[in-house]
């Protein structure tokens, strides 16, 4: 019964696997051209705007650094993880490259005050200078609420399910009426990674645990307050494109039982997105290098590495096709183990190409981390606009064609 399954599953993993072709580059890096059967997708509008993204980057470790000790400055928290300020060649540098679009992660809880979480006007001016930016080179935008979970701000269950709801739906309602003329090239994502911070289920939900069923149904709430809050504000909200995500923005959160996409208004029919983050495999791509499991290999001609992404695809795919609602990416990448550029090509290869055989689009984490011990996903240089890993970004680029 195990050998059936087991060559069943070769069987599967091999009708769609294949490459058609793969630039050398000077260093003797591999960087493949992927070839996946492609899904078919509903005839709707919101998946032909996920498809017109293509690929993205995010402005990771930026506008999202908080509770930084000793600043003074509030302005400061922008280089407060990354040492320096985003100058719009970035944008200019992505676009050169290929990129379509950028993902602005912005935490707002260091910069509001008041009962009502007034937004601090210089913040949201320089948040709104480099939106700016980006759009001026030609480049779609995401714009969200970052690290604003928590007790204080958003944490979903029922105990704070009125607070979480008063600061939501405050902060949104400033920033909608800040961008209300923007066109369709920003696109509002309700929150980042929602869950239980700070518990035994703040990143993999318990079936078992009824806190788990609670904190999907507040989610769900959270992001219909969302949608009401930005459409009500009018302009081009009435109609922009809006993405929210499930519990932790993980796959496991979109696709739990009671996770639900909230309801459009009239004139706004096929304007929600679904966000989902996911770095898979988790031994490849985001664990640490010194821990039991992690490992540092992955090779687009191996089935088994390529079934990993392939599996959970299908999953979104499927609940994708069930809601009639696109999927973006908003945070996936493989961070850099000892020098394993070859395996993060291939992974970055395979894992563009099966999205966008599905209808979904990427966006790489940079969190400007190149050297070190830590999270090293950085792929742009910000001080001198050049790619210190040019090999990941043709992966990108071209597996997304």
């Amino acid at each position: 019964m195990r050998m059936i399954r087991l060559g069943a599953l070769l069987t599967g993993i091999m009708m769609f696997t294949g490459c058609t072709a793969a630039t050398v580059t000077k260093e003797g890096i591999k960087v493949p051209k992927m070839s996946f059967a492609q899904k078919a997708l509903p005839d709707l509008q919101s998946f032909q705007f996920v498809r017109d993204l293509k690929v993205g980057w995010n402005l990771g470790n930026t506008f999202d650094a908080n509770d930084v000790a000793g600043i003074r400055d509030e302005l400061s928290y922008e280089k407060a993880w990354t040492g320096v300020l985003t100058d719009p060649r970035v944008f200019d540098a992505l676009k050169k490259a290929g990129f379509s679009a950028v993902r602005i992660t912005v935490s707002w809880h260091n910069h509001v005050s008041g009962a009502d979480h007034t937004i601090s006007a210089v913040w949201l001016a320089r948040v709104r200078e480099v939106v700016d930016s980006a759009l001026a080179q030609g480049l779609y935008v995401i714009l969200n609420t970052h690290h604003d979970i928590g007790k204080e701000f958003i944490f979903p269950d029922e105990e704070h399910l009125d607070s979480s709801k008063h600061y939501l739906s405050a902060v949104w309602q400033q920033l909608a009426e800040a961008f209300i003329s923007y066109d369709d090239r920003l696109i509002m994502e309700s929150m980042n990674e929602p869950r239980l911070a700070g518990t035994d289920i703040e990143w993999n939900l318990n079936p078992n645990d009824p806190r788990s069923g609670e904190a999907v149904r507040c989610i769900n709430a959270l992001n219909q307050l969302f949608v009401d809050t930005v459409r009500a504000s009018g302009g081009m909200n009435a109609s922009r494109y809006l993405l929210v995500p499930g519990y932790a923005a993980s796959v496991q959160g979109a696709l739990h039982k009671a996770f639900e996409m909230p309801r459009d208004v009239a004139g706004a029919e096929n304007k929600l997105l679904l966000s989902v983050h996911a770095y898979t495999p988790y031994a490849f791509a985001l664990q640490p290098p010194g821990e039991s499991g992690s490992r540092d290999t992955f090779s687009a001609g191996n089935p088994f590495d390529v079934n990993e992404i392939a599996v959970f695809m299908d999953s979104l795919y499927e609940k994708s096709m069930d809601l009639q609602v696109p999927v973006v990416i908003g945070e996936f990448g493989a961070r850099d183990k000892g020098g394993n550029l070859q395996a993060r090509v291939d992974f970055t290869a395979v894992y563009t190409a099966l999205a966008r055989a599905r209808g979904f689009t990427c966006f790489w984490w940079d969190n400007h981390a190149v050297k070190g011990s830590g999270e090293l996903f950085g792929i742009l240089d910000r001080k001198t606009f050049a790619f210190v890993q040019p090999e990941i970004v043709e992966a990108l680029i071209t597996n997304a064609e």
